[in-house]
């Protein structure tokens, strides 16, 4: 059976409120309930999500479709960035790359890589452990440290040409019997199953 890792669909921006704190704009919550006209969504047997807002929305729009409460797990959040607080678009990309590019560094007080990655290893590997294999499962969480989950289910070093394209709302699937990718980052409303 499937276990899919799920990122938030694209957010409002604003750089007065934190980060963890964004929710939905229009556009992602729109996609978030496209995808669940779609058979998959409503196969869920469990949504476990990040405690970040837009996580938590996306969950939300999932749950309703699949008809089970969300659980929410602290561990799964984004990698850790409070120390440079909002960055604009540009800067932020530079940022990711080198966050990518130097997982054994910390970018100016940012989590490192590697411990964002042993991070949300940990949370998946811990609940998946006493889940159902049988049971469709989804992991509602974020860009980042959801490629260094990918990066490691794929046995591949941690590199920014692994993340996700379009900057959100996108998914990727695994076998829960065996932790092997079955499909790379697909657009959420396309996924078929």
């Amino acid at each position: 059976m499937f276990g899919l890792y799920i990122t938030h669909p694209q957010v409002k921006i604003d750089p007065e409120v934190p980060v963890p704190k964004w929710g939905l704009s229009d556009i992602g919550a729109e996609r978030a309930r496209k995808a669940v006209s779609s058979d998959w969504a409503k196969r869920l047997t469990r949504i476990i999500s990040s405690d970040e807002t837009k996580a938590i929305e996306t969950a939300e729009i999932l749950a309703e479709a699949a008809g089970v409460t969300i659980e929410i797990v602290h561990g799964m959040h984004e990698n850790d960035r409070s120390a440079t607080g909002f960055l604009p678009p540009d800067k932020f990309e530079e940022a990711a790359n080198w966050f990518f590019a130097h997982p054994q560094e910390s970018f100016r007080g940012w989590e490192r890589a590697v411990d964002a990655q042993a991070r949300i290893v940990s949370a998946v590997e811990t609940i998946l452990s006493a889940h159902d294999a049988a049971a469709p499962i989804a992991f509602v969480g974020h860009g980042g440290v959801g490629t260094l989950l990918k990066c490691h289910l794929a046995g591949r070093p941690i590199g920014r040409d692994r993340d996700q394209p379009g900057g959100g709302g996108n998914l990727y699937a695994f076998g829960l019997a065996d932790r092997r990718l079955s499909c790379d980052w697909t657009p959420i409303e396309d996924w078929r199953g």
